[in-house]
């Protein structure tokens, strides 16, 4: 009877024993700490790039910082129109003779659209802005200049400087580009014993530019009549169409310079 009560015991402690762990609760796994993450290092700011530096404008120069600037400078020169070339409406542009009381000026192909190219009357006075240019001895403002009206302005029209005794002198470059007089040459033969050229060669034809020789002294000099100046059918084309060889004149023209003084010749009438 012992043996079975010892029995049953065990048996109970047994069951009580499986109870028991069916009732506990597994272990959990200690959850994982998150890993810690690399802070990301930001590049730093870039500051806002400099804007370049705005070029000051050039100021309205006389004739005397004009003829001191280099070559290639940027020059705005105030003057007025003395005269004009034709307008070449392919380009947009002329050439303008230009001057004030110290100086004169040739603006070399003007940039213009037609109406702009009327306004530019005689006595008209403009500002100009480009770049200064050498060529062939003249001095210049290059070309792709560009102006706008001075509205309001008087009106000045030059009288022609008589360069008479300065021609053969270096002095006379001091007059560049104004409207002179050379009076009492002679003229003198062109190639074929002719008074005058059809261009410089000989190669034009009636409109083209007009070259003639005359003498003072024992010196030579060409002079031009520049067809989109005075055009074929002007009184000066047509006076030097019927120059002699000998005829003694007087001349006025712009004081134009390409390897040496050649006037473009805009009057033309026998000597006093």
């Amino acid at each position: 009877m012992k043996k079975i009560l010892a029995l049953l015991l065990a048996l109970v402690m047994v069951f009580a024993l499986a109870a028991c762990g069916q009732q506990a609760a597994p272990a959990e796994k200690p959850a994982e700490e998150p890993a810690a993450e690399t802070p990301v290092e930001e590049a730093p700011a870039e500051e806002p790039a400099e804007a370049p530096a705005e070029e000051a404008p050039v100021e309205v120069m006389s004739y005397a910082d004009f003829m001191a600037a280099e070559v290639d400078d940027p020059v705005v020169i105030e003057a007025y129109v003395q005269a004009k070339q034709a307008y070449a409406s392919d380009w947009s542009n002329t050439s303008v003779y230009l001057a004030d009381q110290d100086g004169a000026y040739f603006a070399y192909r003007l940039a213009c659209t037609q109406e702009e190219y009327d306004a530019l009357v005689p006595g008209a006075k403009i500002r100009v802005t480009g770049f200064k240019a050498e060529w062939a001895g003249e001095i210049e403002i290059a070309e792709g200049c560009t102006f706008e009206l001075i509205d309001g302005a008087d009106t000045y029209l030059v009288d022609p400087v008589d360069v008479t005794e300065l021609l053969g002198t270096d002095a006379l470059a001091e007059h560049m580009n104004q409207l002179v007089t050379i009076k009492g040459v002679t003229v003198a033969e062109s190639e074929g014993g002719v008074a005058f050229l059809y261009n410089w060669d000989g190669s034009g034809e009636d409109g083209s530019d007009l070259y003639f020789n005359v003498t003072l002294g024992e010196n030579t000099y060409n002079f031009t009549v520049e067809s989109d100046l005075c055009p074929a059918g002007s009184e000066v084309y047509e006076t030097v169409k019927g120059l002699n060889v000998g005829d003694t004149i007087d001349l006025v023209g712009f004081l134009y310079w390409y390897e040496g003084p050649n006037p473009h010749i805009t009057a033309v009438t026998p000597a006093a």
